[in-house]
């Protein structure tokens, strides 16, 4: 009987919902780690994640009896209780609805690893919408502007 081998990446990218700074650098530490644990846990392995106020960046070595969309609607859905159990917004956290999901090559890892850890950096050059509509453009996706995130820039 033959053996099922995969290598499936994915860099989701997602945002918060309704005010440009939610996600203060303070927290996270705390919140990548919860965040980790929340796809370790489903057979997943976070390759690397890194956030600024207003979104969420993470690659994930997808396990394949996951779909790319139920990962990231728990992950969703789990750190928006955590976060509102640890109160760090003053008001009731949601992330918008949608996400971005770009699919890697093995040999492009090293790559999204670094432009992952460099979102800092890269922000202070690049808002956020453009950052995503460069994704979109790159990868090739059709889209509509009326369904993308609410950008705060």
């Amino acid at each position: 009987m033959a053996n099922s081998y995969t290598q499936i990446y994915i860099h989701y990218i997602f945002a918060a919902k309704g005010r440009k700074n939610f996600l203060l650098p303070e927290n996270n530490d705390e919140l990548h780690k919860y965040i980790t644990g929340i796809v370790q846990n489903r057979k997943c392995k976070m390759l690397q994640i890194n956030s600024v106020p207003d979104h969420l960046h993470m690659l994930v070595g997808l396990h394949p009896t996951y779909a790319v969309s139920k990962l990231i609607q728990e992950v969703k859905a789990i750190s928006s209780g955590f976060i509102n159990d640890k109160k760090w917004t003053g008001v009731e956290f949601h992330w918008q609805e949608g996400y971005g999901a770009f699919s890697y090559s093995r040999s492009q890892i090293d790559n999204v690893i670094k432009y992952i850890l460099n979102q800092q950096e890269h922000h202070k050059k690049r808002t956020f919408r453009e950052e995503y509509l460069d994704f979109l453009e790159k990868f090739e996706v059709e889209y509509d502007e009326r369904y993308l995130f609410e950008f705060y820039d």
